[in-house]
């Protein structure tokens, strides 16, 4: 193998475009990833992705942000429309640093957060310190768990009523509350546990990063109309990309939220992505609606169609899912690591997931008892209820009737023909995964 610079030159270049060819032949159901619009793809590529703009619209730390002052203004006030919030803060990098800016800025280290235990749905943005969960690690945080409720798949209510007040008796009341999470199947008790928390003074944040486009698109919960003081988001897994995240709010909390952002948290926040929610905002404000709702469609076709195969699919009596995920136990059938690597190479591509009971059965996150589905990506390219019987079909080839790799990925490939252009957005001559060449 040659070392020389020009190799590995051209060896980025090769491998970026065969990337792209893959994604083109596979079945994408990663529940954190989307597919931009070629409009949103434009955006990323543009100058903006080499300046510099710290600090607020017309509170700028350097000059020539003309333009890009604008732009971030245009992207504040659509995701402002979108959420229906007072506040909206769209230069957050990712929801972890959403999520990190909103610690900094309304808890202390050592203060108290509640939130769900990751194989209940919390993210590693709310994690312990000894599982180098940001919150944790990064803040100091002490971490406590909502009681769960496996069956309802579900924040259990009563009990952390019952919680609460025993943490309180005890002195030890919490600082913050973090409702929403990564595994979210159903809408959480926010208005019910917004009451309870706010009668001891505890502030509600909602993590949206799975469900932003799903809130915008009328298909989900309403978190900020049902008590919820913050939600931060990400901007690229039910939103239409690309990556990065934002918090909206009321004007109340706007100051210490834009402080905690920059200088706290971020320098720079990335210009050329700020254009590409924009781009994205509008499109969802546009298109939202009508893509939330067949997501919700697809996810409940999928769950049922996957049911019917003989798979167990989480959340059965609540009828599986009522967002973009849906959640399987697969350990009749092996781990989810090892059937996340066999399901890979059919290009079907999903990740393995923690799910509860794992912790306890001695399964860890390498090799769970779960998988995680979602539907974000292949509605946005046009899928309906039908393609998701044949999906759950190879699905179940490779899970369960544990038939030919090569075989499957066959199948797949000549599947996904068909379905090569993004839907929900106002131009889509350009095959989603082509690879652009502007050398």
């Amino acid at each position: 193998m040659s070392n020389t610079p020009h190799y590995y030159y051209n060896e980025v270049l090769r491998l970026l475009k065969e990337h792209q060819t893959w994604f083109s032949e596979s079945i994408p159901l990663i529940a954190s990833e989307n597919i931009p619009s070629p409009a949103v793809r434009e955006a990323i590529v543009s100058d903006f992705g080499n300046r510099y703009a710290e600090g607020w619209p017309g509170e700028r730390v350097y000059a020539g942000c003309i333009y890009i002052d604008q732009v971030e203004n245009i992207c504040i006030e659509l995701a402002k429309q979108l959420f229906r919030s007072e506040f909206a803060d769209v230069r957050p990098v990712s929801g972890v640093c959403a999520n990190l800016s909103v610690y900094s800025a309304f808890t202390e280290p050592n203060d108290i957060m509640l939130t769900l235990a990751i194989p209940n749905g919390g993210h590693i943005s709310m994690g312990r310190k000894e599982l180098f969960g940001t919150a944790g690690l990064v803040h100091g945080l002490r971490v406590t768990y909502y009681p769960f409720n496996k069956d309802e798949m579900n924040i259990d209510v009563d009990e952390t009523k019952k919680n609460i007040e025993e943490m309180i008796k005890k002195g030890e009341k919490p600082k913050l509350a973090m409702l929403g999470g990564s595994l979210i199947l159903f809408p959480q008790p926010v208005r019910e546990l917004s009451t309870i928390l706010h009668q001891y003074d505890i502030l509600v944040c909602y993590d949206a990063a799975h469900v932003a486009g799903l809130i915008a698109g009328g298909q989900f919960q309403d978190p900020l109309r049902e008590g919820a003081d913050i939600m931060t988001l990400s901007t690229h897994k039910t939103l239409f990309g690309p990556q990065g995240g934002a918090i909206v709010s009321f004007l109340k909390f706007a100051e210490k939220i834009k402080k905690a952002v920059f200088p706290g948290n971020t320098s720079n926040h990335h210009l050329h992505h700020v254009a590409g929610k924009a781009i994205a905002f509008a499109e969802m404000l546009e298109f939202g609606s009508a893509y939330a709702s067949q997501v919700v469609k697809n996810a409940k076709a999928l769950a049922q169609a996957l049911y019917d195969k003989g798979l167990d699919v989480l959340g059965a009596e609540k009828g599986f899912t009522k967002s973009h995920q849906i959640a399987l136990d697969v350990t009749k059938h092996g781990d989810g690591g090892t059937l996340e690597k066999q399901l890979e190479a059919c290009n079907i591509i999903v990740n393995r997931q923690l799910i509860p009971g794992d912790i306890k059965a001695g399964r860890n996150y390498m090799h769970p008892g779960g998988l995680r589905l979602g539907v974000s990506e292949v509605t946005r390219l046009g899928m309906r209820e039908g393609e998701m019987q044949e999906i759950a079909e190879f699905i179940k080839m490779v899970v369960v009737d544990k038939a030919d790799l090569h075989l499957v990925r066959e199948k797949v490939r000549e599947f996904r023909r068909n379905y090569q252009r993004v839907h929900y957005a106002f131009e889509s001559e350009r095959e989603a995964y082509a690879y652009i060449k502007i050398r």
